[in-house]
C-alpha cells in the first residue's frame, strides 16, 4: 500500500471529529461551524444541515413555500434563518437547478430570487449557490432503494435533495479549503 498522506500541521489543536491530516489543511481556512443545505421548490423548500465541523450534511425539515406576498420576510425564509441563528450556521448553500447542458431556465431564476432573499436576511452569514443538477432524481432514488413507497416521497424529496446539495457542497469544501459554489450578494445583485 501507498505510504499515509502527510500534510503540514495547522498551528494549534485540531478539533478532535476532523480526521487526521484532512483537518490540518481544512481547519486552517474555514471557520469550524454549522452549514444548512436548502433546494428550493415552487411548493416546498428542502433544509439539510451539517456537523459544526462539515462532515456529514442531515435532513432538517421540509417548509411550505410562503408566496403569499403582503410579509416583509416570508415564513419559510424566516424559518431558515431562525435555523441559521439555532445552529451558529457560517454559511447556507442553495441549490442552483440548472440544466444538463449547464443553462439556466425559470427554476434557475426563482432560485437565485430565493437565494438573494435569504442572503438579505441571514447577512452577514454568506449565502453560495451550487449546481444541483440531478439531486431531485438521486434523492428519489435513494428513497425507491431504501423501500420508501413513491407516495411517501413528496413528504422527504425535499429534505433528501437538500442532503445531497448540502453533502456536494461539503465534498467540494473539503476539496478545494473554500466556500463552495457562488456567492450570492446580499444587496439583491445576484447576476450569474
Amino acid at each position: 500500500p501507498p505510504p499515509p498522506l502527510s500534510l503540514p500541521a495547522a498551528p494549534g489543536p485540531r478539533p478532535r471529529s476532523v480526521p487526521r491530516g484532512l483537518g490540518d489543511v481544512y481547519t486552517r481556512q474555514l471557520p469550524r461551524g454549522a452549514r444548512l443545505g436548502v433546494d428550493v421548490g415552487s411548493v416546498r423548500v428542502g433544509l439539510a444541515a451539517s456537523d459544526p465541523d462539515g462532515l456529514v450534511a442531515t435532513p432538517v425539515e421540509t417548509l411550505a413555500r410562503d408566496t403569499r406576498g403582503g410579509a416583509a420576510v416570508p415564513a419559510d425564509v424566516a424559518r431558515i434563518a431562525a435555523e441559521v441563528d439555532e445552529r451558529n450556521a457560517q454559511v447556507v448553500y442553495v441549490g442552483l437547478p440548472r440544466h444538463l447542458s449547464g443553462g439556466e431556465g425559470a427554476a434557475a431564476q426563482g432560485a437565485r430570487a430565493y437565494a438573494g432573499a435569504v442572503a438579505r436576511v441571514v447577512a452577514p452569514v454568506p449565502v453560495h449557490l451550487v449546481d444541483e443538477r440531478m439531486t431531485t432524481v438521486s434523492a428519489h432514488q435513494a428513497l425507491h432503494a431504501s423501500g420508501r413507497a413513491g407516495r411517501k416521497h413528496r413528504s422527504v424529496v425535499d429534505q433528501a435533495a437538500a442532503v445531497i446539495i448540502l453533502q456536494s457542497a461539503l465534498e467540494a469544501e473539503r476539496g478545494a479549503g473554500v466556500r463552495a459554489g457562488e456567492p450570492v450578494d446580499p444587496t439583491g445583485d445576484h447576476r450569474p
